[in-house]
């Protein structure tokens, strides 16, 4: 059932709108998992001030929601309501180096890209973004990090809109970084650039560092399947991986989802799955694990919108 057309009321009242705005635009060809239903208004701004425009404008009751590269996120069959915003092209994908062994990128970045731009550079302490997939914007988010490195630990600061259409800067401190969270979370800011800080090495050395960041991906993870990347986080005390594994749920399918068998904390989409078995089957690992071990895991992978 199509949500109902918002976009020429959004027009009317944001007449200098230059993006592109699409009414029940479908979301799962945006998403690692390939499921999901629609967007009731997909939004591509053509550049921070155009979606600081678009803000400004909407009514303060219609729901706001950022997308990126999808690598994270489950889409619920029944779509997202309100507006979905999905930044993209050169406007939010550029990479500049800075003085200070800094370097700006967009949100729409992808975060391996990052990596290689740094290694390029020969700007070290940026490598693990190299096995991290998605983009800047996602990273930021969930405080993204892999193979000994978080974002918290070479972000200086983030530049972002606020749901009322305000251009603001947060320092390191205001992010309020956690374990796979920041408090930004909670705050109605939609990032657009990230400042990062380096520092000078050797480029044979970063390129290594890059290339076992790679092998083990390739080693360990399902990378080639459609999966959303790691499913939930580490809860204190243990590895997600190996209590899903202890659980009896490697392997354990739901519908077209299924638990990866190469590893246990990715789940993927075999063929013809729909998000509710994707979701479903998540919420049977955690059944699983809670009753085996008592540990309650949390999600990692984003969930949004309504089921169908």
């Amino acid at each position: 059932m199509p949500f109902a057309d918002l976009s020429s009321d959004i027009r009317a009242s944001a007449p200098d709108l230059r993006g592109r705005l699409l009414a029940n635009q479908e979301l799962s060809g945006l998403t690692w998992f390939r499921v999901g239903g629609p967007a009731q208004i997909l939004f591509t701004p053509a550049d921070e001030d155009d979606l600081a425009y678009l803000l400004s404008k909407l009514p303060e009751d219609l729901p706001v929601t950022v997308i990126g590269l999808g690598s994270n996120l489950i889409v619920r069959d029944g779509g997202i309501p309100g507006v979905v915003i999905r930044l993209g092209g050169k406007a939010f994908g550029e990479i500049a180096l800075e003085s200070g062994d800094r370097l700006r990128a967009g949100t729409a970045v992808p975060d391996v890209k990052v990596a290689r731009a740094a290694a390029d550079a020969s700007l070290d302490g940026l490598a693990f973004y190299r096995g991290i997939p998605g983009s800047i914007g996602g990273a930021l988010r969930m405080n993204a990090g892999a193979h000994g490195g978080e974002t918290t630990d070479v972000l200086v600061s983030v530049r972002g809109v606020t749901r009322k259409g305000e251009i603001v800067t947060l320092s390191h401190a205001e992010m309020g970084f956690t374990y796979r969270n920041s408090a930004a979370s909670t705050r109605d800011v939609i990032f657009t650039s990230a400042l990062f800080q380096g520092r000078p090495g050797d480029q044979a050395d970063i390129q290594a560092e890059m290339d076992r960041v790679t092998q083990a991906r390739e080693a360990a993870q399902p990378i080639k399947e459609r999966t959303g990347g790691s499913t939930f986080k580490n809860p204190d005390g243990g590895k997600a991986w190996k209590l899903i594994d202890a659980a009896g749920c490697r392997g354990l399918r739901v519908g077209g989802a299924q638990v990866s068998e190469m590893h246990c904390n990715f789940l993927i989409n075999t063929g013809g799955a729909t998000a509710a078995d994707v979701e479903g089957l998540g919420e049977e690992v955690r059944r699983r694990v809670k009753e085996n071990s008592g540990f309650d895991l949390q999600w990692e992978i984003k969930r949004l919108g309504v089921a169908g």
